[in-house]
């Protein structure tokens, strides 16, 4: 009886499991689907982006396009750009060489976890964390003053006139 009941609520639903999964159709190698026309959301992105730039130029002068044709043209448009971008290789440009900053900045000691983080934004040892041991560019003095200044405003009475 349970076993019927439950073969019902299957039926009754209607619902039927998805059918597999559809390949973008700009033939870019990852998975659309049916919201994005088909599209990954690469390719539907681009899409959505010439959409707005093509409804930006047409307001002053409206045509009817098919919507078919305009479709296959930005498709294979981002099939060029991806082809571009591919080609140029990454090993051309030099990346800007960064200090390791589990390292004292003064003395390069290996500080690890117990390192400490100056306001100059470099790390240090236990011996150079302070400002005058490592000549710290950052002038606490002016930050202190104007963080005070800015806690406590100045407020003035407005003047009364004399009787």
């Amino acid at each position: 009886m349970e076993q019927e009941s439950r073969k019902m609520d299957k039926d009754e639903t209607g619902c039927q499991p998805p059918e597999g999964p559809i390949l973008c159709a700009n033939n870019c190698g990852f998975f659309g689907s049916a919201t994005t026309m088909n599209l990954c959301s690469q390719c539907y992105r681009n899409y959505v982006l010439q959409q707005s730039k093509a409804a930006e130029t047409a307001i002053s002068t409206p045509e009817h396009i098919d919507s078919q044709s305009e479709v296959t043209s930005i498709i294979e448009s981002n099939a060029v750009e991806r082809d571009s971008t591919k080609s140029p290789s990454t090993s051309d440009v030099p990346s800007p060489q960064k200090q390791q900053p589990n390292r004292c900045y003064t003395c390069k000691k290996r500080v690890g976890l117990t390192g400490f983080k100056c306001r100059c934004g470099n790390q240090f040892c236990s011996l150079h964390r302070y400002h005058d041991k490592h000549n710290c560019p950052y002038d606490y003095q002016s930050a202190a003053r104007d963080a005070i200044a800015k806690a406590n405003p100045v407020i003035k009475a407005d003047k009364f006139e004399k009787l």
